[in-house]
């Protein structure tokens, strides 16, 4: 069982959140901004605590959102690989796992999204996020990611 459990919400907004199994320690971090960046990040966590140690869980949108555009979608398309891809080449394992899957996990305490307009649903898996992680401030460009990486945790 790996110590490290990162979640990975892609996007120029999304973000990146560690939780430390044994410190009960959940840490999140912006989501850096060029490929290079995103190599270097999970390059310089695998080294210091051994890629070994750690599984990510990375969200798999797999498309474009309803409204983007087609240059936008192959943009975010691309994000979504070199975010695959660098956790790959540092010896990270990684699980996808769909936003309708990990967002399920949650039903039992906030309910679905369905009939629901995107931003009520959003502050209620923010309200989840600050609700299981009291110590963490919770915005919403970390709480998904935190959400992913408690998710990945009870896997």
């Amino acid at each position: 069982m790996a110590r490290y459990i990162i979640g990975v919400d892609p996007g120029s907004l999304g973000g990146i959140a560690i939780y430390d199994r044994l410190e009960g320690v959940m840490k999140t971090f912006r989501m850096p901004e060029t490929f290079p960046d995103i190599y270097e990040f999970f390059r310089d966590f695998a080294s210091e605590k051994g890629s070994s140690d750690i599984i990510a869980y990375l969200e798999n949108v797999g498309h474009g959102m309803p409204g983007q555009s087609s240059k936008s979608t192959a943009v975010f398309a691309r994000h979504c690989g070199h975010l695959e891809m660098a956790i790959y080449a540092v010896g990270i394992r990684t699980e996808m796992v769909t936003p309708q899957k990990w967002q399920r996990s949650y039903s039992n305490s906030i309910g679905t999204s369905k009939g629901l307009d995107k931003t009520v649903w959003k502050n209620r898996l923010k309200g989840e996020a600050q609700r299981l992680f009291p110590n963490n401030k919770v915005t919403l460009w970390n709480a998904d990611a935190m959400l992913i990486a408690n998710y990945g945790a009870r896997q």
